[in-house]
């Protein structure tokens, strides 16, 4: 289950990055559900979906996917909020704790969760997500089916977080980052820096920057 203290950690993470990106953030209202489609249908090629050809499962990038969902849909949640980062922490955690409903309505069908494979729930995802809904239950459910508890979704948003602020230091909203590094992707850098460090030490944001700084250099 997902604690206060972790909730509000990345509530305010989640603040402070979209405060970086634009300081008006808020007013700007940026459709960040249109973003949590695109990551969700870029899950899907992460899961392997075309019945004429073999694909294989590519779990940790799943994982990542769903770690940048999580991202977009923090800020639409403060968002809604107007930044209030006190409201924001009300609602997300009397939704996770609260949200015990198996069955989501769209558009005028009903859909049980618990039958649905992960396919189809990322294919409900992108439908909510359309419409500007968060629906958390449904959320859980694919972190569940994604091998993802509460505290590895913290553990792996405080790391991707990590990885952003790293994105706009090194130019990224100026387009002079460079996302390939040694012929793999950032996301896969991460991956094998996480591996290596405990995020329970407190210094661990600290060190996963210093470690992609180095890679980023080298």
């Amino acid at each position: 289950m997902l604690s206060e203290s972790q909730a509000r950690t990345m509530l305010s993470m989640q603040a402070r990055m979209n405060s970086k990106v634009d300081p008006d953030w808020v007013s700007a209202a940026y459709p960040y559900m249109r973003a949590v489609v695109i990551e969700a249908a870029e899950a899907i090629e992460h899961h392997g979906w075309k019945w004429w050809k073999r694909q294989t499962l590519d779990l940790p990038q799943l994982q990542m996917e769903l770690i940048d969902i999580w991202h977009f849909m923090l800020s639409e949640i403060l968002l809604v909020n107007r930044g209030d980062e006190n409201k924001s922490l009300l609602w997300l955690m009397k939704q996770t704790r609260g949200n015990t409903n198996n069955s989501l309505t769209l558009d005028g069908q009903t859909y049980t969760i618990s039958e649905l494979d992960l396919l189809a729930k990322l294919e409900l995802l992108i439908g909510t997500a359309i419409v500007r809904r968060v629906e958390l239950g449904l959320f859980a459910a694919i972190m569940h089916d994604c091998q993802l508890s509460w505290h590895d979704m913290y553990a792996q948003y405080v790391s991707k977080n990590v990885l952003n602020f790293f994105r706009q230091d090194n130019g990224y909203k100026e387009g002079s980052y460079r996302k390939i590094w040694q012929n793999r992707e950032d996301n896969e850098h991460l991956v094998d820096i996480m591996q290596s460090l405990d995020p329970a030490d407190p210094a661990y944001q600290d060190l996963l920057y210093a470690q992609l700084t180095v890679r980023y250099n080298s």
